[in-house]
């Protein structure tokens, strides 16, 4: 029995001993798991500067269930039949084949638009009403392939096609030259102020509500005052191809960059401040009982459901760096579209084309610049937005008619001396790239610690190693595991030490 009765004991004991591995092990695993759940954290605040998952799951509107949110795709398909049906069974045909193709035209369009607005997926902005952006996704398509159809063309029948918008269009017109006398003062004139009344026009109100929606949309202004005094390079450069570019120094520098440039962009920062600052708290219009509110709600119905501010840290990275010098040049490319469309294709600056051309830039610059942080700061996200795609496609295509137009006009070459600069700028450009980024690249970037850890495997595990949380050690699990939680809080900080030391080195090197 003796025998028998030992037995039994060393059975326990080794089942006791069996289970206190066990709970240790479990207790040593959810430690390690806790600890690299921290370390991976810490690496995501080096490299996001917005909780992506937060926007993912709030993603309604309190409206939605709403008449005016619903997609009424059944109501807008036999509407659209019904229009068809009356225009080929029921109106009388008219022997115009001009007019028939305008109407026609219009009638494809208003169809492709109106089907965009109905089924094509949502963007990343709600306000005011998801329809709005499909809308100019949609659009947008068209706008490609309408310049895809202006690129096979020649420059004559591509300035021809414009009439069948308006008969005015099509035909040459004078460039204004901005520069010769400069001035501020001449007195051998009857009205010595001249030059400077000269200068400015519509367009300078223009500039300033230009710059003031790019920094809206930029979320920054260092951005936009980059691209503000490199397009006045550009413009220096260029002046011997466009004498719309033919400035004086103050009109250059005091009129655009400082007072029309600078004022928009000083109010755009105070406009992304009190966006910034503003409590997205929002409630269904039939919720709200007063009048008031009612009325309070529909016009913040205008403003952004929530607010993200695009933190770019171009040099917290060799990728974000290289995209904010595509962002840069790719902007600086669309505002120079602007002028060299006027001149190949005979659009007057006046004519309404070029604000509502603007107008769906701004628009779908909004969204670009939104898809293309979210794709730059959100580690889940992988691919190019859709309005970015289109975007950069309209952006090419406008340069490609551009070159093909205006050969005789984009091939003069630059004056040696001003060539001489921009060669001079792009290898510094290049020079600043290698040594920031490849040179003095940051080694101590922290990365996972190795670890000396043989898991599941207790017997062979070293008593002695470096800080792991929950050790068990020579004195037996009991007083592994009265120290255990203390000493796993301490190991845990020592660890996360070099996350936000690195945390600290970044924003100094920013």
């Amino acid at each position: 029995m003796e025998v028998v009765d030992g037995a039994m004991q060393a059975v326990d004991g080794a089942i006791d001993n069996a289970k206190n591995a066990m709970d240790n092990a479990i207790h040593r695993i959810k430690k390690e798991v806790k600890l690299q759940k921290m370390k991976s954290d810490s690496m995501c605040r080096l490299k996001t500067a917005h909780n992506w998952q937060e926007v993912k799951e709030n993603v309604e509107d309190p409206d939605a269930p709403s008449y005016f949110w619903r997609a009424h795709t059944v109501t807008v398909l036999l509407v659209l039949i019904c229009c068809l049906v009356y225009t080929a069974l029921i109106e009388n045909p008219v022997e115009d084949s001009t007019y028939n193709g305008k109407r026609g035209f219009v009638a494809a369009l208003f169809f492709w638009v109106t089907l965009g607005m109905t089924i094509m997926p949502d963007g990343p902005f709600l306000r005011p009403h998801p329809a709005l952006w499909r809308f100019t996704f949609a659009f947008g398509v068209f706008y490609e392939l309408l310049l895809i159809y202006i690129l096979f063309q020649t420059p004559v029948d591509a300035r021809k096609l414009l009439k069948y918008i308006d008969g005015d269009l099509g035909e040459p017109i004078p460039e204004k030259d901005y520069g010769g006398n400069c001035r501020l003062y001449d007195g051998d004139n009857e009205d010595p102020w001249h030059n400077i009344k000269d200068k400015v026009d519509i367009f300078m109100v223009a500039h300033l509500a230009g710059y003031w929606c790019k920094t809206i949309i930029f979320r920054d202004w260092w951005l936009t005052t980059v691209i503000s005094i490199m397009f006045e390079f550009l413009e220096y450069s260029l002046e011997h191809q466009l004498p719309n570019f033919s400035e004086c120094w103050w009109d250059h520098w005091i009129l655009d960059v400082v007072i029309c440039n600078g004022g928009g962009t000083i109010l755009g920062v105070y406009t992304l401040r009190w966006l910034s600052m503003k409590t997205y708290y929002w409630r269904g219009l039939y919720e709200i009982p007063t009048y008031r509110g009612k009325i309070k709600r529909f016009f913040g119905q205008f403003s952004p459901h929530g607010w993200i501010e695009f933190t770019w840290n171009p040099l917290s990275s060799f990728e974000r760096w290289i995209a904010i010098v595509c962002i840069t040049i790719g902007f600086l490319v669309t505002e120079l579209n602007t002028f060299y469309l006027k001149f190949v294709l005979w659009v007057p600056p006046n004519h309404i084309l070029n604000p509502v051309r603007l107008l769906f830039i701004l628009l779908w610059g909004a969204v670009c610049l939104r898809e293309t942080f979210q794709l730059l700061d959100d580690p889940n996200c992988d691919r190019l937005g859709r309005q970015s795609w289109v975007m950069i496609a309209i952006v090419v295509t406008e340069l490609l008619i551009c070159i093909k137009f205006g050969w005789s006009t984009i091939t003069k070459p630059l004056p040696r001396h001003i060539a001489l600069w921009w060669v001079l700028g792009a290898g510094l450009l290049l020079l600043y790239t290698v040594v920031k980024f490849y040179l003095l690249k940051p080694y101590y970037i922290p990365r996972p610690e190795k670890e000396n850890i043989q898991m599941g495997s207790p017997v062979n595990t070293p008593v002695k190693h470096k800080g792991l949380p929950g050790e068990v050690g020579e004195d037996g699990p009991d007083a592994g595991e009265d120290n255990s939680e203390q000493a796993g809080d301490k190991n845990s900080l020592s660890q996360a030490g070099p996350f936000t030391n690195q945390l600290k080195e970044d924003k100094k090197d920013l």
